[in-house]
């Protein structure tokens, strides 16, 4: 009988509407929609998803995207490897270590180590250190976000506080500096006209956030840099600023950030960055919410796989 398979307990058509159900609905929902146990939907389930990822041709990338994602609470986090050209998500693991992401370079082979051209990732020395491992001909690439986020957080944030605390004796100024903190970060193409004024108010009554404020924008432009000569005129010029600044946090943060200049440098060869992973991170969170979480991580990494095979 063609549509019953060999020592199967369902028809074909009955596994394949079970396994189109499960990408829309949670597991629990479709057991009660169509009468079964939950443990035989997601025996179908799986099945469908293993036939997917089985019919996947084989990846052969030479760009990558690397990012973690939290994967429960308490600081759990997985990390996730995509192929920068066709969006296809190539391998997800537990942690965010050297360890945790070695399996990927492992599997990949030597041969496809030596494919891969360059990589684009945050600030994470885990990912850098096992990339120049298996792949010392591919560029390492670092984000703008990530870079302006932590800069926000260690700089900005910094002096904010340090501002506000210098308004003890003045609670109304101490209250408008405190509330300050989004306008301080957000893109200023997007704040309105009042937000605007405000924030203007804000850098006016205090040098030091003025002054983190503009070298923030500094910042941006090292990654619109159109040639290496026109980095490096940018890059020397910022860290100089910051030198002078005087503004511990900021000097801080250069010196920090000195040691990751190749990567940054990288941006003007390589325009890559972890956007498009960030998107597909959101849709991890999304089939997460779903499911109200997953117990098999291995089930859920193969939900996410299967969710992306990528661009033909």
């Amino acid at each position: 009988m063609s549509w019953l398979e060999r020592h199967a307990r369902f028809t074909q058509r009955l596994a394949q509407t079970v396994a189109h159900w499960c990408t829309r609905l949670p597991i629990a929902h479709v057991a009660e929609l169509f009468g079964l146990h939950w443990s035989t939907v997601r025996t179908l389930d799986e099945r469908r998803l293993d036939a997917t990822l089985a019919a996947l041709p084989p990846a052969q990338p030479t760009r990558l995207v690397m990012d973690e994602f939290a994967l429960y609470k308490g600081h759990r986090y997985a990390t996730v490897v995509m192929d920068a050209d066709t969006r296809r998500v190539l391998w997800i693991g537990e942690g965010r270590s050297r360890a945790a992401i070695r399996p990927f370079f492992q599997a990949l082979g030597s041969d496809g180590c030596a494919r891969i051209q360059a990589v684009a990732m945050d600030m994470n020395t885990a990912f850098d250190l096992e990339v120049r491992q298996h792949c010392p001909q591919a560029r390492v690439v670092y984000d703008l976000f990530h870079v302006i986020a932590k800069y926000g957080r260690e700089v900005i944030g910094r002096v904010r506080v340090d501002a506000a605390n210098a308004l003890s004796h003045d609670k109304p100024a101490r209250r408008v500096v405190k509330q300050a903190h989004w306008l301080l970060l957000r893109n200023p193409d997007h704040l309105k006209d009042h937000q605007q004024v405000r924030l203007d108010e804000v850098l006016a009554a205090n040098q030091s956030l003025m002054t983190v404020y503009v070298m923030k924008a500094q910042l941006k432009a090292l990654w619109t840099a159109t040639t290496a000569w026109a980095w490096r005129r940018a890059w020397k010029q910022w860290m100089s600023h910051a030198e002078q600044s005087q503004i511990p946090a900021l000097i801080q943060f250069a010196r920090r950030l000195r040691g990751y200049w190749r990567g940054i440098l990288s941006r003007v060869r390589w325009p890559m960055h972890t956007g498009q992973l960030e998107g597909i991170n959101n849709k991890i969170k999304v089939i997460k919410r779903m499911a109200y979480g997953y117990r098999d991580s291995e089930y859920f990494f193969k939900k996410i796989k299967a969710a992306f095979p990528g661009n033909p």
